[in-house]
């Protein structure tokens, strides 16, 4: 059964990455190089953390993430919003040092927190952004994302802080994007008459 769920939580993450892809190509979503790079890092090294921990058929949506993302970054760097900020390079700078923390110490744990923590920081950029221009982003993409995540969670084969810590906090994270998104394009959106 965790198999399955494993299954289930890749085939939503494919599905949700689609209208993200078509709407970078017909130039509707613009995404942010760094936050896309930072989110293409982290769950890397969430995904073998995951591995190394026994999180089996649940750590595979993680895995898929960061490919996607990855992908999502060389995308964003020809069709991506430009406004690139010093903030931005502290998350990516941070991202690059939870590597190279967790690769120098082996610590899986402390690895996942500082994943998370600068996960959660490495949003920052693209929450200001789509604040500003909340329809810029494809909201879609973020909710499958949260229910990715909790499917993901549901497949862990072994429920320890290193394998449910980050895919826990990407379901808030996503949704919380999700709600901000909802709100500013209704303040944003004119009343019909």
């Amino acid at each position: 059964m965790k198999e399955v769920l494993g299954i289930v939580a890749v085939a939503i993450a494919l599905y949700s990455y689609i209208p993200y892809f078509r709407d970078i190509f017909k130039g509707k979503t613009k995404p942010l190089a760094f936050s896309w790079l930072v989110w293409g890092i982290l769950p890397a090294i969430g995904f073998v953390a995951q591995l190394q921990d026994g999180g089996g058929a649940g750590a595979w949506a993680t895995g898929f993430t960061a490919v996607v993302c990855l992908a999502i970054f060389v995308l964003a760097l020809y069709r991506g919003d430009k406004d690139i900020r010093r903030s931005d390079w502290i998350f990516l700078v941070m991202a690059f040092l939870a590597m190279i923390f967790w690769l120098a110490t082996d610590d899986a744990l402390t690895a996942v927190i500082l994943v998370t923590v600068i996960y959660v920081a490495g949003f920052a950029p693209t929450f200001r952004k789509a604040f500003n221009k909340p329809f810029e982003e494809t909201a879609i993409t973020y909710a499958l994302s949260s229910v990715k995540f909790i499917v993901a969670i549901m497949a862990l084969e072994n429920f320890t802080a290193v394998t449910v810590l980050y895919p826990a906090f990407s379901v808030l994270v996503n949704g919380a994007f999700v709600i901000m998104l909802k709100i500013r394009r209704s303040q944003l959106t004119p009343l019909a008459s």
